[in-house]
């Protein structure tokens, strides 16, 4: 199944009638845009957005050895069992958005207690230390991937959402971007977790070495990027979204772990790009330029930089109310409102 392109006959209908709401042309600001392209991602313009699911992929980085965040390793899986208590963030703003929070077990490596809702879908217990070679094989990123698109296969939904946990990501993140756009590291690495200088040079260096010693299979596409430099959540999500975007399902991507698995998912296939909403700008450097290169802008600008899901559970209200002000303001003939003269 490909994934098609947005329906153009939709995108004129949502256009049509907020040309006719009862407001100024173009007051909504983008809000009128997203509706639009909404229409064009499910083929209505009035939407389900409902079922709305947070996708929460949960893998270790073997980078981590490299000193690279400010939180042992060991926080990946004990963040997992926070989850499925209810006590994350992330948690908290899915029960305020009312969505469902799926939680997977992608990489963590750790033996995680058998849990109700816990999807236990391990394709390895971590990844390699990038710096001396591949995180994975080509076999077990395109198993991730698959997994990825199993979850959103499994779950009843109108609308995705992405989000991550994993302790060393962002520098796997950093290299996948800096792999696929030729950016410099210096442009890309942040702080993450909020290290310190020393521990901002440590990242920059393990994202150059990554990236030179992995450099022949970089050379060879996305997916062979994914493998060398990338990570087990990140490759989930990246199924999570070519699944959604197959299924005519908009996908809100959380922040800068998630918009390096949609800029591996827009190099794979690039009309997946028309089914991503960007929810906000994270923090985290380098985030910016990933947005750039997708051609997306982000809907909040909030200083985030926690990962989860969170700024995607936030999104989810605004394009919820942009649906909602296209349906059901009235237009000028139905409220009997002058037009503008």
């Amino acid at each position: 199944m490909a994934i098609q392109p947005l329906d153009e006959g939709a995108m004129e209908q949502a256009a049509a009638r907020q040309a006719r709401l009862t407001k100024p042309a173009g007051s909504l600001g983008r809000l009128e845009d997203l509706t639009v392209r909404l229409a064009g991602m499910t083929g209505r313009i009035d939407p389900p957005l409902r079922e709305a699911v947070v996708f929460t992929l949960a893998a270790d980085h073997g980078v981590a050895a490299e000193g690279v965040s400010a939180y042992p390793r060991e926080v990946t899986a004990q963040m997992v069992l926070n989850f499925l208590r209810g006590g994350a963030a992330i948690n908290v703003l899915a029960r305020e958005v009312h969505a469902r929070v799926v939680v997977a077990d992608i990489g963590v490596d750790a033996e995680l207690p058998s849990h109700t809702h816990l999807r236990a879908v391990k394709v390895r217990r971590g990844t390699g230390n990038i710096t001396q070679g591949p995180a994975m094989s080509i076999e077990e990123a395109n198993r991730a991937i698959e997994v990825g698109r199993g979850l959103v296969r499994d779950e009843r939904l109108d609308i995705a959402l992405t989000g991550d946990m994993g302790i060393g990501n962002t520098t796997a993140s950093a290299a996948v971007i800096c792999a696929l756009t030729k950016l410099d590291p210096g442009i890309v690495v942040g702080r993450g977790t909020g290290v310190d200088d020393e521990g901002l040079e440590r990242k920059l260096d393990a994202v150059r070495r990554a990236l030179q010693v992995n450099a022949e299979s970089i050379a060879r596409g996305p997916i062979d990027t994914l493998a060398s430099v990338g990570g087990l959540e990140i490759a989930g999500l990246v199924g999570v979204i070519l699944e959604a975007a197959e299924k005519r399902k908009p996908v809100i991507i959380d922040g800068f772990i998630s918009g390096c698995a949609a800029l591996v998912a827009a190099a794979i296939a690039p009309a997946a790009t028309g089914y991503m909403v960007a929810s906000h700008r994270s923090h985290e450097r380098g985030h910016g330029a990933v947005l750039e290169r997708l051609g997306l802008r982000p809907l909040l600008d909030l200083d985030l930089r926690l990962g989860e899901g969170t700024g995607a559970a936030l999104a989810l209200m605004v394009v919820r109310a942009a649906v909602r002000l296209l349906n059901e303001m009235a237009t000028f003939d139905e409220a009997g409102v002058s037009e503008r003269s």
